[in-house]
C-alpha cells in the first residue's frame, strides 16, 4: 500500500515537472496531452496492476510486466531516434552558423583592410 502511494506521488510530481514551460515551447500542448495520458495510465497501473495484466492478455502478452517492458523498449527506441535526428539538425545549424560567421568576418576584412590584424613579421634566417 505505501509503495503505491509513493509511486503515484512520484509519477504525478515528475509529470508536473515535465509540463513546465521551457525555453522551447513548440508542440507544448501535444506534449502535455501525451504526458497527461501517461500519468493517468501509470497511476492506473500502479493502483490496479491487474488491469495491466488484463490488457497484456488482450494483446497476446503473458504478463503485464512483460507488456510494460515492451512499451519501455519501444519508448526508448523512439527517444533515441528523435534525439539523434535533433542532434543531426543542430549540427547542421551549427555548421551553417560557423560558415556564415567566417564569411562575414572575411567580408569585413576585405572591405576594411586597415582594421585587419597585422600579419606575423618575417624572421631573418
Amino acid at each position: 500500500m505505501w509503495i503505491q502511494i509513493i509511486l503515484v506521488v512520484g509519477v504525478v510530481v515528475v509529470g508536473l515537472f515535465l509540463t513546465r514551460p521551457s525555453g522551447r515551447d513548440s508542440h507544448l500542448a501535444l506534449r502535455r496531452l501525451f504526458l497527461a495520458a501517461f500519468v493517468v495510465a501509470a497511476v492506473g497501473s500502479i493502483i490496479f496492476p491487474q488491469w495491466l495484466t488484463y490488457v497484456a492478455n488482450l494483446v497476446g502478452v503473458g504478463r503485464g510486466t512483460d507488456l510494460l517492458l515492451y512499451g519501455f523498449v519501444l519508448a526508448f527506441l523512439i527517444y533515441v531516434s528523435t534525439t539523434y535526428r535533433r542532434n543531426v539538425q543542430l549540427d547542421r545549424k551549427l555548421t551553417r552558423l560557423a560558415r556564415d560567421l567566417a564569411l562575414a568576418e572575411a567580408r569585413i576584412e576585405d572591405s576594411h583592410p586597415e582594421t585587419a590584424p597585422p600579419s606575423a613579421p618575417k624572421g631573418d634566417d
